[in-house]
């Protein structure tokens, strides 16, 4: 399949762009490679811990470019998701500040007490206090429903794996007994629609490119969309074995879309 037959690139963030606090090495030649043949891009993230505009922020001292469009973050289709089906409600958050940045940025009221939400909702909480558990139990013994921005349970960092937002999660369902309403982020078909929409295309026009099998991948493949697994975060070799969603390629980095995207002729994609 030749480069110009693919017109949408749905990019991940962490573990293909970034891995913790530093680029993955040619990322930003690939992503601008990208935008010189005329792709259009959306960066799609299961981080719910920060708004559109951190993101858009992080993503310029790393040299790149971004509109608030071209950012999906399970934060942001969490936020739309509240809008559309609960409008009027109050919301308390376990996470860190960026998540009530970004619901606050769709007029989403939160709650002045955890007793008065009519939804907690979960994200990563890398400053963690007991008070915050604490008072996100309040809010569930008290009536509020959860929904939670993802579920996973690492991600890629500097270190290696840390704990992500099952960890959150686990806390509070298990001292409370409720259970999860709703989960946003990927591979649900609410972040694939969120991309197809940002890009406006439809999914078989369409490239899904991370480091995850379970959430990129298996988004991709739920959706009727290309996938390249690269091998930079949660992921560090091909898969072997049988998988319910093997990648259509498999590249050791985001790198390899700079040669593709600039390719004429035969290339990978």
């Amino acid at each position: 399949m030749i480069a110009t037959a693919l017109d949408g690139f749905v990019i991940d963030l962490d573990g293909t762009v970034f891995r913790g606090d530093q680029i993955i090495e040619g990322a930003p030649e690939a992503i601008a490679a990208l935008r010189e043949a005329g792709k259009r891009l959306v960066f799609l993230s299961n981080r719910g811990n920060i708004s559109r505009a951190m993101c858009q922020e992080r993503l310029s001292r790393y040299g790149i470019t971004a509109s608030l469009e071209e950012i999906v973050l399970s934060s942001t289709v969490t936020a739309r998701y509240l809008c559309k089906q609960a409008p009027d409600c109050r919301v308390w958050t376990l996470g860190d500040p960026g998540l009530r940045e970004e619901l606050e940025s769709f007029d989403i009221v939160h709650a002045e007490q955890p007793e008065d939400a009519d939804w907690l909702v979960i994200t990563l909480h890398e400053t963690l206090t007991y008070q915050d558990l604490n008072d996100a139990f309040r809010a569930v013994r008290h009536g509020a429903r959860i929904i939670a921005t993802n579920a996973d349970r690492s991600f890629p960092g500097i270190t290696g794996a840390q704990i992500d937002v099952a960890g959150m999660i686990g806390a509070i369902t298990a001292s409370t007994g409720a259970e999860v309403e709703l989960v946003v982020g990927k591979p649900s078909s609410l972040m694939a629609e969120a991309a197809m929409s940002a890009l406006g295309l439809s999914a078989d026009q369409c490239l899904v490119i991370g480091d995850s099998m379970e959430s990129d991948i298996g988004l991709g493949k739920r959706a009727g969309m290309k996938t390249a697994l690269v091998l930079t975060g949660s992921t560090v070799q091909a898969p072997a074995g049988l998988w319910p969603a093997r990648p259509d390629w498999v590249w050791p980095s985001i790198a390899e879309l700079a040669s593709i995207a600039r390719d004429k002729g035969e290339g990978t994609v």
